[in-house]
């Protein structure tokens, strides 16, 4: 649970923390002891000059201050790097009102507070990643204490912005233990700058191989401290020498890692075996977006958490953009099963204690109220949930970016290759459909027929959807859920379903499916559908990729050829999936494109390294070398 900072002042209008008894910047000028601390104390802009990118790490957010010096610098320098990453942790992050209270202060740079205080995430515990400036600046947020985030972050970073109340107000955030963290995180060269000097901060960072100085501090401050990282330990995440990829698949996973690689700049061939894009398991009229919370805020509740963050901030900016993504923020609502589960929904909101904006409990009379229909028990209420339509997303996103993407339909691929250097797509008469040095598996339940995936143990889960006429159901204006759903009218049809059925291929539909559908709606609200004559629905069947643990699987491919060792997976070069997103297809597919398309380029990855962890392909290899692991007991109890 986060605890937020509160904006307060001293006599002379500098920003005050009541909490940790300290001041957030110089009162002699806040933008100058940025420009001179951190700026020049690293050498900037002089050492992002030519680069194609340049991360930066800092500790303590605060109100944004340094991350707008830097940045203004950035866009006022002709020979910035093409892409510039910030990195920063706060334990205690401002609401989006003080923050644009506080930065009201620095006219300079009105511009670039106005669109970070538009982007600013909810404060929600754990990593939130911003793109601004369209794209070329990236704001990485961990809101969180350092002491554990550092530790679970992955980046290498080239410059470090040592910030955070005094050593004496706020000691946590300089320990040993800090210092080794940052070391782990520093690029070889990596340089560092901290207005702090005291002896104990110098001995540490020398005991993790920084060369320090002392420098002119600012205004008053005699001294600073500046250093560079002397460590001869390989650089773990490079750049790509090329930037071009064949995707397989143009469904919702398929389609924003193509997206999110052009907007990286690479050149992205999509192939697609039907006629257009969205018509797998991506064609369903609409989709549920709302995440999963549990007591335990386990693997699954905060990467729902995240990815449900993430898609919103990739709608809205399709739509900023534009493009033509329908969706829908109308509100959901997971209604408890029986008085038992919400009232235990009811004690999971009171412990999680996340924002309103995010998550809410609701009794059985403001869920009547919310739905306009009675139910007799409450659930989880997300206001900021709703619909998709998966097919419109797909075309948003291979439309983002039409100088980047090419995207090819009725191109069946029967094998793929890795040749000479490159992956090349095959038809079945073994002709070369296309030719890259990269290539994204992102076929869903055709993907274990290509030799280089058969190790994949994802499994096809065939779901019929029943479609009900909007005149023969009451009004509807937001998304119900729980076990079973119901969508809002689209395009004069509410969505309701859907079923579960592994291993059936059966692809026509099934009259007893639509009444399996009509009986759940009929359950999570009761007598809503009885005037429904179930023989004359009709609906939609796909197929999901399902994985064992209900995760999705991205990364890079491993190669099951090779010699497994016990905490290194081999891969095979080039190849990458982003698999097995089942039933949220629309809460993973964003999230898992970002995960994937910053692997692919080596940079600060947008979540902590267990979830990371949670969702690479090789953790399949190695499970089967170590002993079984009990499953979570909560993990899937809302699905």
């Amino acid at each position: 649970m986060l605890e937020p900072a509160r904006l307060q002042f001293t006599a002379d209008g500098t920003p005050w923390s009541e909490t940790y008894g300290d001041i957030y910047h110089s009162s002699h000028g806040g933008p100058a002891q940025a420009r001179h601390v951190f700026l020049g104390g690293n050498d900037l802009p002089r050492r992002w000059q030519g680069r194609e990118r340049f991360i930066i790490l800092e500790t303590g957010f605060g109100l944004g201050l340094n991350f707008l010096a830097t940045w203004a610098a950035w866009q006022a320098d002709p020979q910035a790097c093409g892409r510039l990453h910030f990195v920063s942790v706060e334990k205690h992050p401002f609401s989006a009102g003080d923050l644009a209270r506080a930065q009201a202060a620095w006219p300079e740079f009105a511009p670039l507070a106005a669109e970070l205080q538009a982007a600013w995430p909810l404060l929600v515990p754990g990593v939130h990643r911003l793109n601004l400036d369209q794209g070329r600046v990236v704001l990485t947020l961990v809101f969180g204490d350092a002491r554990d985030w550092l530790r679970r972050l992955d980046l290498a970073a080239d410059a470090l912005y040592l910030d955070g109340f005094s050593p004496a107000r706020n000691p946590e955030l300089w320990t040993p233990e800090i210092c080794k963290a940052l070391a782990r995180l520093a690029a070889p060269g990596a340089t560092l700058a901290t207005w702090a000097v005291s002896g104990e901060l110098r001995r540490a960072l020398a005991a993790q191989g920084f060369t320090l100085a002392r420098a002119p501090g600012f205004a008053r401050k005699r001294h600073m401290l500046t250093g560079f990282s002397h460590s001869r330990k390989p650089l773990r995440h490079w750049p790509p020498d090329q930037r071009q990829a064949l995707v397989i698949g143009a469904g919702v996973a398929g389609t924003s890692a193509a997206a999110a690689l052009a907007g990286r700049g690479w050149n992205v061939e999509v192939l697609e075996q039907e006629a257009e894009a969205g018509r797998g398991a991506s064609g369903n009229l609409a989709g549920v977006l709302r995440p999963l919370p549990s007591r335990d805020d386990n693997l699954l509740a905060r990467l729902t958490r995240a990815g449900f963050l993430a898609t919103r901030r990739h709608l809205l900016a399709l739509e900023a953009a534009g493009l033509p993504v329908r969706w829908g923020s109308t509100g959901a609502l997971h209604l408890g099963r029986d008085a038992s589960h919400a009232a235990h929904q009811a004690r999971t909101v009171t412990h999680l204690g996340l924002p309103p904006e995010l998550l809410q409990f609701l009794d059985a009379e403001a869920a009547s109220k919310r739905i306009g229909w009675p139910v007799p028990w409450g659930g989880w209420y997300f206001p900021l949930g709703g619909w998709v339509q998966p097919p419109s997303l797909c075309r948003a996103n291979l439309l983002a970016y039409p100088d980047r993407i090419r995207f090819r339909s009725n191109c069946q691929v029967a094998d793929i290759r890795h040749i000479a250097g490159l992956w090349h797509a095959l038809d079945g008469r073994g002709e070369v459909l296309a030719a890259a040095p990269h290539l994204v598996m992102a076929s869903g339940v055709a993907a274990p027929r290509f030799r280089p995936f058969a190790w994949l143990p994802q499994k096809a889960a065939r779901g019929q959807v029943s479609l009900f006429p909007a005149g023969s159901l009451p009004p509807l204006e937001l998304l119900v859920c729980g076990n079973g759903y119901l969508t809002p009218a689209v395009d004069g049809l509410l969505a309701g379903g859907a079923t579960h059925q592994p291993d059936d291929p059966e692809t026509a539909e099934r009259l007893t499916d639509h009444v399996f559908n009509l009986t759940r709606i009929n359950r999570l609200l009761p007598g809503f559908a009885d005037g429904i004559r179930v023989e004359q629905l009709r609906g939609r069947v796909g197929f999901r990729p399902m994985s064992p643990d209900r995760l999705p699987i991205v990364g890079p491919a491993p190669d099951p050829d090779l010699p497994l060792h016990p905490r290194h997976v081999p891969r095979q070069p080039g190849l990458w999936c982003i698999q097995g997103f089942g039933a949220r297809g629309i809460v993973w597919s964003a999230l898992m494109a970002e995960l994937l398309a910053s692997r692919m380029e080596g940079e600060p990855l947008p979540l902590e390294n267990d979830l990371v962890a949670a969702v690479d392909p090789g953790r399949f290899l190695l499970r089967r070398s170590s002993p079984p692991v009990p499953e979570n007991p909560e993990q899937g109890s809302e699905e």
